[in-house]
């Protein structure tokens, strides 16, 4: 594409690119022609990137220009990690907590359509809390359904092969684990603790078992595609 497409997808604009290009964060572009450069899909997602170390860590393009280098280094599924946390976990929006009122928001927000919002809904994957008689859909419910869009849009979806009722009984695991382990934590420390250090140990529990749920799987997806690909003769 030319850097006029490129400027229009990553709304950069095209003295900025050039900046970037001579600062050496972005690698010169191949040549198509004498006057005209070439550049590749690779170049969306490097500036996007860019702008998102710029404006939520505010880091120097010195700074960045390192990270790029060793983001390229890396196995496509620490890209693909990268990309997706960048996108939906990034601190600025877990410090404004965000909550999204009404289901023809909340599929506006995500792209999830009506029917599998109600799907997700009767699985209990997603559920909204009723206030005045209005649905309202957390921070947590909101990233879900993005990342439910995410994944038909890469190839796990029903078209594809994959039951989304896995999710259901992912959710009934997960739902069934966390009652037994603080039903039996809260109860046996109830006396010994105050509501809010209740409250301050609950929530740092929250944040690292998410993590360790989030790693876990990470690694016994790798686990397991290592061994197939070994047993296939292609490891």
């Amino acid at each position: 594409m030319k850097i006029s497409e490129l400027s229009e997808k990553t709304k950069v604009p095209k003295e900025t690119i050039h900046y970037y290009l001579r600062e050496g964060v972005l690698s010169k572009p191949r040549k198509r022609a004498r006057n005209v450069a070439d550049y590749g899909e690779s170049y969306v997602e490097q500036i996007r990137i860019i702008k998102k170390l710029q404006d939520t860590y505010y880091l120097p393009l010195s700074v960045i220009k390192g990270i790029i280098k060793r983001h390229k280094k890396q196995p496509q599924s620490e890209q693909s990690s990268f990309q997706l946390l960048s996108e939906y976990f990034g601190p600025m929006d877990r410090l404004f907590y965000s909550e999204v009122e009404g289901r023809d928001a909340f599929m506006k927000a995500t792209g999830l359509s009506a029917y599998w919002l109600s799907r997700m809904e009767e699985w209990r994957v997603i559920k909204a809390e009723m206030r005045e008689g209005v649905p309202v859909f957390s921070h947590d419910d909101v990233i879900i359904g993005k990342l439910l869009v995410e994944m038909d849009r890469t190839g796990f979806g029903p078209r594809d092969g994959y039951n989304p009722e896995e999710l259901k009984r992912i959710v009934d695991f997960v739902r069934e684990w966390v009652r037994g382990t603080h039903r039996d934590y809260y109860q046996s420390n109830l006396e010994g603790l105050s509501s809010q250090e209740m409250t301050q140990k609950g929530s740092k529990f929250t944040e690292i078992m998410s993590l360790f749920f989030y790693h876990l799987y990470r690694k016994l997806v790798r686990d397991e595609y290592g061994q197939m690909l070994n047993s296939s003769g292609r490891g």
